[in-house]
């Protein structure tokens, strides 16, 4: 029979394990040695008289009693953190937000929850792309990230409190001196055999590189084979410039010298932009980032799709269903 004093540094380990999948990134997410770890998992084990864990020396995967252990862990983990907030006292630490790029969509959230929540520090950070944002979240260096949810592995994202931010046209950046840059918008069908830039071998990126793939592979469109790494606007320009290749964008990112921004339509095709932040995390500056999400989702009719727009089925229902 379980004892009703289990640790929550056992439940800790536990969902690190089965998040993961992956007893070496577990221990480096926590911080602990890989023994330690192990050890902290067997004693959970012996508590509750059960194995969570099939352990191969290929990989990791939950039992039938780790599958249903996870959502009362998950549980007792979120209002052991809501316990310990309600009870710390003092203002709340800042915290860290990943805008991926300024002047954007989350950009705009982030401004509203500071009024909302002027006592809070809220602290921006410009990385780019939430396939590593959410593994910095999941091992505390980073508290809230943006973009497409849906991409991330099944196991990431179990660890994650997800909610819609926006359906953002998507769009393409063309040299000023592009055939296409005159156009106001830019039809999809007119991209057939078009080689165009989606952020391939980034692998900070991966969720946007796959949603282009799919758009890609419905119109004809090529994708750009991998640029090196850039860091900065600046070498952006420059590599983006040298490889020669249109780069595919959302409609509110800010044109670089030389360049325009067009939108694509016949049909839109849009980017699922959620907010992103680690479960059981309580802060009142998520909050205000919550009620700034949805105020700026009524206010611009931000989670009103348009009509016929392009999107895949796995987007459409992460953005209807917020986890």
């Amino acid at each position: 029979m379980p004892t009703p004093d289990t640790d929550p540094r056992l439940l800790r380990a536990f969902l690190a394990v089965a998040e993961e999948l992956h007893f070496t990134r577990a221990a480096a997410r926590l911080f602990v040695a890989q023994q330690a770890l192990s050890r902290d998992i067997r004693r959970l084990e012996r508590e509750l008289g059960a194995e969570l864990f099939v352990r191969t020396t290929r990989q990791v995967s939950l039992t039938p009693d780790g599958e249903r252990l996870l959502p009362y862990a998950r549980r007792v983990l979120d209002a052991h953190a809501e316990l310990a907030a309600a009870f710390s006292g003092g203002p709340a630490r800042p915290l860290l937000v990943d805008l991926n790029s300024d002047g954007m969509t989350a950009s705009r959230v982030l401004e509203r929850a500071r009024e909302l929540a002027p006592e809070c520090e809220l602290m921006a950070r410009f990385e780019s792309g939430l396939t590593w944002a959410a593994s910095e979240i999941l091992a505390g260096r980073l508290d809230v990230s943006f973009g497409r949810a849906a991409g991330l592995a099944p196991g990431v994202r179990a660890g994650l409190r997800v909610q819609p931010v926006r359906y953002e046209p998507m769009a393409l950046m063309l040299p000023a001196s592009h055939p296409l840059a005159g156009r106001a918008a830019i039809p999809l069908s007119e991209l057939s055999g078009t080689t165009v830039h989606a952020g391939a071998g980034n692998e900070r990126t991966r969720e946007w590189t796959d949603l282009a793939a799919q758009l890609f592979a419905v119109w004809g469109i090529e994708l750009a084979p991998p640029v090196p790494l850039a860091v900065g606007v600046a070498e952006f320009q420059r590599v983006i410039a040298k490889a020669g290749h249109p780069v595919l964008a959302v409609v509110d990112f800010p044109p670089l010298p030389g360049a325009v921004v067009r939108p694509l339509v016949d049909p839109v095709p849009l980017s699922p932009l959620t907010l992103v932040w680690r479960r059981g995390l309580r802060h009142p500056g998520v909050d205000a980032l919550r009620r700034a999400t949805a105020q700026l989702g009524t206010e611009k009719g931000w989670l009103v799709p348009p009509s016929g727009a392009w999107l895949p089925e796995a987007d459409r229902s992460l953005m209807r269903n917020r986890s």
